[in-house]
């Protein structure tokens, strides 16, 4: 495989196929696993990332990189093969969530910042070594009436475009995520205020990328989708695919090779839906998902933590994968569902 910055981020976006985002913290993981009532250990958690990496037809057709968190970079599965190597061998690109998390921001209420650039460039040298080739880093915003403000957002994308030059130095292709949060508090925000505040992110965000000279090439864009608030849902798919491509066509400059997007707070269909209907527009960059929740809320219910439900698992997790290529090509309707 190719090391330039440009041939990686085109790799990750191409022919359809996604990201699966298994990034998840421990805490997270914590919380998924006790849905179905098992406890959140390495050697469990190291079952379940195991048991989506083994899935041949998912990993080989459908997913073209992998956003480990820490632990699972390093991690091997059983048979003491590194995790690393089970992505590579099915022809995917191994990446690592590098951000350490959204804290409060001072003076600003209601609204963070995410940290982690202090020593982000050793550890970058470290994961290089490892074997990830791109990294991803989650701006949050908030929205209401009132919120966000310019601060927050000006903090979070001047935070993420030194994420995106010291990634770029430590040869590793960034994904820029600035997530404006569709299930937030108090998550009644119409389409109107989602258009207008992912518009006005995107904005500040690429314009911070520009100051600090970010190779808008050797990058990939992780965004939240135009979508109103989770307690309002009134917008239709193809009202969310409209706003979207909007927004994305005022703002994304058409340098930037790919777009992936995040699928937080969507029914794993929705996701799907939504991405397909956005990839029926005619666009200047290949777009495709970087979905966790949406490719593994199933895998997990069917697998539920026993050995002899790996196969089930993986069905189902294949399923998701495959429907989510579709979407990626815009060939997705809620028949492929039955269909497969």
């Amino acid at each position: 495989m190719s090391e330039r910055l440009e041939d990686i981020a085109v790799k990750m976006v191409a022919d359809g196929k996604g990201l699966l985002a298994a990034d998840e913290s421990t805490a997270t993981n914590k919380k998924r696993f006790d849905t179905i009532g098992l406890v959140s250990t390495e050697e469990s958690r190291r079952d379940y990332r195991e048991m989506l990496f083994r899935a041949d037809d998912a990993m080989k057709k459908y997913i073209s990189g992998v956003i480990l968190y820490e632990e699972t970079l390093f991690q091997k599965a059983a048979n003491g093969t590194p995790f690393v190597d089970i992505i590579k061998a099915a022809g995917g690109i191994p990446g690592i969530k590098v951000d350490t998390g959204a804290k409060p921001l001072a003076a600003f209420p209601g609204e963070t910042v995410t940290e982690g650039l202090d020593g982000l460039a050793d550890r970058l040298a470290k994961y290089y070594d490892a074997g990830a080739r791109f990294a991803k880093w989650r701006g949050v915003i908030s929205i209401s009436d009132a919120l966000p403000t310019y601060g927050a957002i000006k903090a979070n994308a001047h935070a993420l475009a030194r994420y995106a030059a010291l990634c770029q130095q430590a040869k590793i292709v960034p994904i820029v995520e600035p997530e404006v949060l569709m299930d937030g508090v108090p998550g009644t925000h119409d389409l109107d205020r989602s258009e207008e505040v992912t518009r006005w992110t995107l904005q500040i965000v690429f314009q911070e990328l520009a100051e600090a000279r970010i190779s808008l090439e050797g990058m990939i864009l992780k965004p939240s989708m135009v979508i109103d608030g989770k307690k309002l849902r009134k917008a239709s798919v193809e009202q969310v695919a409209e706003r979207t491509v909007k927004v994305l066509k005022e703002t994304v400059p058409s340098a930037v090779p790919g777009i992936a997007f995040l699928s937080g707070g969507q029914t794993s269909e929705e996701a799907t839906a939504h991405l397909s209907a956005i990839n029926g527009y005619d666009l200047p960059w290949d777009v495709t998902f970087s979905y966790g929740r949406a490719l593994q809320d199933a895998a997990l219910k069917a697998w539920d933590g026993k050995a002899a439900n790996v196969a089930a698992g993986q069905r189902a997790f294949t399923h998701r994968a495959e429907m989510n290529y579709l979407a990626a090509k815009g060939s997705w309707t809620k028949n492929s569902e039955k269909a497969a």
